[in-house]
């Protein structure tokens, strides 16, 4: 078996020898297994991109007959099948998170703004601010469109007749426990500062009846490694069922893997629980200090592209020069390109397995989630030559920075790390972003923190997007860029995730 990954999917396909080489007997290894697969992929690959240019487009019907005449064509071992498939499979999660026609919208939108009027509507969906997409001629509306358009119109937000606060997390207005870890580290001179042990609870129910009884569910739920100076001694110490499978640290999306029968009328449960301890971070990054990328092949992979998601197309290369201008200094270019990142709002997103360039949507659209946000800076500074990286997991919360509100807060997050000459990797969060006007005891500016720091209200699951499970997931993933709820399968197909919930709880033991 060989792991390729076409378009963020990891396939694993069997390579074998086509029909015409086996009649042929023994060939060269240069006209064999491996060189076999990777000449079917090539040969496919302008039929798929056609594809995936119809589904990005809206042409759903053009899209379904264009895959099912090229499957009728493909052998059942062929590598691109699969991407094919998928395909098929990404419109039908599009549909999914494009439920509401224009009715529907109007209905949803009113509830908040009673009065609202059809040319408001219309002015605010063809500016965007209401997201859409037309899909084989029907104009069809995402599920997050309206509560999305009051944090990206003013005007919008003004109307509501019962305007409400956004529930942001706790660190992304500027707080003590920024100004804890700033002073801490520069008082020491050590970037991690201030560890915490926490416990982790973390659940994944299947609905029940998602699966015929007696079929065995497959769940993978996230697992924090150890990364030296963010988060380290972490231990296993509960699991249902017992039996488990633990990928290794050196997987980047790590896991636990755990299997269960399914019982008829009852949900199917897993849970994990560990501790572990999390540090806040912090560098006083000094920008003349900053010395250009060393040419270290080390490096090398956080500098490239990676298509679909980093790929250094003509608008991102546009946007850049307009950004940086003249600019040489690679920390004062990342400054840059993060606070250009920074400005875009966010907003809640449709499931990232349905969009076809990560980095690209962000920028186009206008505005953006966190896993978006930082697709897009990682993608904007490898292009300037700085090496740049993903991490992903959890934030959360307690009574002490969160107070009695928010004290259980916690959601997904995404953020990534910079390398900045002589600093090493340094962490950064452009969703959080810069903290204007945050300065500390002492009267140093903190507006920067997330550029070089993290809180240590973070768990970070992934050091790495769209790579493979171990063990291996047979089937496609529900989420094929970031791995934060968890995967479910069984023997019969994938389960999506209107089949299952996720929860996730922690508890700070010692400060």
């Amino acid at each position: 078996m060989t792991t390729y990954i076409v378009r963020g999917i990891v396939l694993a396909v069997a390579l074998v020898m086509s029909a015409d080489a086996a009649s042929q007997g023994p060939q060269p290894a240069a006209q064999t297994g491996r060189a076999v697969a990777a000449a079917a992929t090539q040969a496919r690959t302008g039929e798929l991109d056609a594809i995936v240019e119809m589904v990005d487009a809206g042409h759903f019907e053009k899209a379904e007959s264009a895959i099912t005449s090229a499957l009728g064509r493909m052998a059942e071992t062929s590598p691109a099948r699969e991407a094919l498939l998928f395909e098929r499979e990404r419109m039908r999660r599009i549909l999914m998170d494009f439920s509401l026609d224009e009715s529907d919208a109007l209905a949803k939108l009113r509830q908040q703004v009673p009065d609202l009027r059809q040319e408001e509507f219309d002015e605010w969906a063809d500016a965007g601010l209401i997201e859409h997409r037309v899909i084989d001629g029907r104009k069809l509306y995402f599920n997050r469109s309206i509560s999305n358009l009051f944090r990206l119109s003013p005007q919008a937000a003004q109307r509501r007749a019962d305007p409400k606060p956004f529930r942001d997390g706790p660190m992304e207005s500027f707080n003590a426990h920024h100004i804890a870890i700033a002073e801490a580290a520069m008082s020491s001179g050590e970037s991690s500062v201030l560890p915490q042990r926490i416990r982790v609870t973390q659940t994944l129910t299947v609905n029940a009846d998602a699966v015929p009884a007696g079929e065995a569910v497959q769940a993978w739920i996230p697992f924090p490694r150890d990364i030296p100076g963010q988060q380290e001694d972490i231990r296993l110490l509960d699991s249902e069922p017992a039996k488990l499978d633990l990928a290794p640290v050196s997987v980047a999306q790590r896991t636990v893997h755990m299997a269960k029968p399914a019982r008829a009328g009852q949900p199917t449960k897993f849970s994990i629980q560990y501790e572990m301890t999390v540090y806040g971070r912090y560098h006083d990054i000094d920008g003349q200090r900053v010395q250009p990328t060393p040419n270290d092949p080390a490096l090398g992979e956080s500098l490239a592209e990676r298509p679909p998601h980093i790929v250094f197309t003509p608008a991102l290369r546009a946007f850049s020069r307009d950004v940086v201008g003249n600019e040489t200094n690679p920390y004062r270019i990342t400054q840059k390109l993060f606070a250009a990142v920074d400005r875009i709002p966010w907003a809640g997103a449709r499931e990232y397995s349905t969009i076809s360039n990560i980095s690209e949507h962000a920028l186009r659209t206008g505005f953006a989630d966190c896993g978006q946000q930082t697709l897009l800076l990682i993608t904007l500074l490898r292009l300037n030559g700085i090496p740049a990286r993903w991490q992903s997991g959890m934030v959360y919360s307690d009574s002490q920075v969160g107070g009695v509100d928010r004290a259980s807060y916690w959601n997904l997050h995404d953020w990534g790390q910079v390398y900045l000459a002589p600093y090493g990797w340094v962490p950064m969060d452009v969703t959080t972003g810069r903290l204007p006007g945050a300065v500390d005891g002492q009267g140093r500016s903190l507006e920067w923190f997330y550029l070089g720091g993290l809180d240590a209200y973070r768990i970070a699951f992934n050091d790495d997007f769209s790579t493979g499970f171990q063990p291996t997931k047979r089937h496609f993933r529900s989420e094929t860029v970031d791995s934060q709820r968890g995967e479910v399968e069984w023997s019969g197909g994938n389960l999506y995730f209107d089949q299952w919930t996720y929860d996730f709880n922690t508890e700070v033991l010692l400060p």
